[in-house]
């Protein structure tokens, strides 16, 4: 599997979402994706607090966690007994939120830390107290989520920005094409959500798909990685199976006629 550096690891291109992981009559399940990824290869998991039990998961299925792997979380969305979801306005929300997922992850320092964002305004007064946080040695890398290039810009020019996570795939591109771009230019890593998920059908995807003998989501993640080399995917599933055919996915070589016919 072809690498890309997340800050200052080198992390395979294919990751894993833990998204769709979940406790109760699922957990044997999740554990055993969790354990599987890991023997694959996977060296980079993508979770947060507000996906229910995710981070639980992960620490009863990994800990102690091999040296090579990065686990990235957000914060910014939160969930709460008495508000529900809500997101952090404040430097004490965000804070709670750090402290939540060292909690539950088990880990003194979180690996990788995204400041998710709604709306259009600046990021960066939350952005700042993150960089505080991390400074006082609680997060050791920071990202943003869901973002346009002006938001990239202003992180940028207040600390490093190892990671930008968006929505982006092959029906579902907007104006991110620009941001991949600017992204390799910097050396940051682009990790794209909702690359296969609840993707439409596609007579274009699935001719490919039979000529390679894949599947439609293979070759969805096959174009997603081939756009640029700084993407890093992160599909999730709470299958064994579908685990093990998207991360042969990531040594899926399309052709120029592939590639073509998809766009």
């Amino acid at each position: 599997m072809t690498t890309w550096q997340l800050g200052d690891v080198a992390v395979g291109r294919l990751g894993f979402g833990a998204m769709r992981i979940k406790a109760g009559p699922d957990r044997p399940a999740a554990l055993a994706v969790l354990r599987r990824a890991v023997e694959l290869g996977v060296n980079h998991i993508d979770t947060a607090a507000f996906c229910g039990s995710a981070n639980e998961l992960i620490r009863e299925a990994l800990a102690p966690y091999p040296a090579d792997l990065v686990i990235v979380t957000k914060v910014g969305p939160g969930t709460d007994p008495e508000r529900g979801f809500y997101n952090a306005t404040t430097a004490a929300e965000l804070r709670e939120q750090v402290e939540t997922n060292r909690r539950q992850l088990g880990v003194d320092r979180l690996d990788v830390v995204n400041l998710r964002i709604t709306g259009d305004g600046s990021l960066a007064e939350r952005f700042g107290w993150l960089v505080a946080l991390r400074d006082e040695g609680l997060i050791r890398q920071l990202g943003v989520s869901n973002v346009r290039l002006e938001h990239v810009r202003e992180a940028l020019a207040i600390a490093p920005v190892v990671c930008v996570q968006n929505s982006y795939a092959l029906d579902r591109r907007g104006d991110e094409d620009e941001v991949i771009r600017f992204c390799a230019e910097q050396g940051i890593a682009y990790v794209p959500f909702g690359s296969i998920a609840d993707a439409a059908s596609s007579a274009a995807v699935d001719a490919v798909a039979a000529a390679r003998d894949a599947t439609p989501q293979q070759i969805r993640l096959a174009w997603t990685l081939h756009r640029s080399p700084n993407i890093l995917a992160i599909p999730g599933t709470g299958s064994v199976r579908h685990l093990e055919e998207n991360v042969a996915a990531g040594k899926l070589e399309l052709s120029a006629t592939d590639l073509a016919s998809l766009s």
